[in-house]
Parts: structure tokens; C-alpha cells; sequence
């Protein structure tokens, strides 16, 4: 079940990336030329946040499950262990710390379509918070370049 939930995070991390493509691209057209926030500008925006709460579910399930990384490393090994090892220290600390930030950053743009304010204080409150999710989404996925965490484009790769 564990290597299931890992592919499945591992590929759902494109459908993010897709999806977050999409809003920012979304808010940064309704922020140029005084349209009107409408439901169709709303629905990548929805979109992004159901997929970015599906991530943290499946990465919180494997946080906690895995035998290695995540919590029980953490678990296992003296915090400063887990800080000196760069593999130890990414997914136990900093993959779960940006991830969540990015996810409460999500959330917090698409409330500002919810808000009674005008259009495009909507497209740009939204705009920002996605895009710094979106950096901040790219900074920590354990991408196959990043060495030090030897991890392939799909787990076991």
C-alpha cells in the first residue's frame, strides 16, 4: 500500500503543477484590463485547492507511514542527525514545512475569491498566493537533479 500511495503522490504531483499553471494563468488574465471575477475564473482556483488537499492527505499518510523517511526518521535518529543528513533533513523538515505553507497559501488565494471585494483585488490576492505557492511547490518536490536525495522521477526509478 505504501509504494501505491508513493506513485500516486509521485503523479499527482504533475496534475498540481498542471492545475497550478492554470489558476495563475487564469488570475493573471482577469488582473490586466477590469474584468469581471466570474465562475469560470473561480473554477482552476477550486480546482487547485481540491488537488492541493489531496497531496497533503496522501503525503501526510506517507509522512507517517513510512518506515525511513518522514516522521520516523525523525523518530529514530537524534534531531541533529536528521539535520546533518540532507536526504534525512528534506523529507522529514523541509518538504513537509514548504508543502504546507504552499498548501495554506492556496487556500488563503482562493478565499479571496469567495471575498465580498472588488474583481480584481480578487485576481490579484489569488494571483500572488498561488504563485508563491507555486515557487515554493517547485522548490520542494525532490526533484531527480537534486542529488543528494536520490530519488528517481518515479519512486524506485
Amino acid at each position: 500500500m505504501h509504494t501505491g500511495m508513493l506513485h500516486l503522490h509521485a503523479i499527482l504531483r504533475w496534475i498540481v503543477l498542471i492545475v497550478a499553471l492554470w489558476a495563475i494563468i487564469k488570475m493573471a488574465s482577469g488582473r490586466k484590463g477590469g474584468k469581471a471575477f466570474s465562475p469560470s475564473d473561480k473554477r482552476p482556483a477550486l480546482f487547485f485547492l481540491i488537488v492541493m488537499d489531496l497531496q497533503l492527505l496522501i503525503g501526510l499518510y506517507l509522512y507517517f507511514s513510512s518506515p525511513v523517511w518522514g516522521f520516523a526518521s525523525l523518530k529514530n535518529n537524534d534531531m541533529g542527525v536528521v539535520m546533518h543528513d540532507k536526504a534525512l533533513r528534506f523529507f522529514a523538515v523541509e518538504h513537509l514545512l514548504g508543502m504546507l505553507i504552499s498548501v495554506i497559501l492556496v487556500h488563503i488565494g482562493y478565499s479571496a475569491t469567495k471575498k465580498a471585494v472588488s474583481d480584481q483585488k480578487k485576481f490579484n490576492k489569488a494571483f500572488w498566493c498561488f504563485l508563491i505557492a507555486l515557487i515554493l511547490i517547485l522548490v520542494t518536490i525532490p526533484w531527480p537533479f537534486r542529488e543528494a536525495l536520490g530519488r528517481g522521477w518515479m519512486p524506485g526509478a
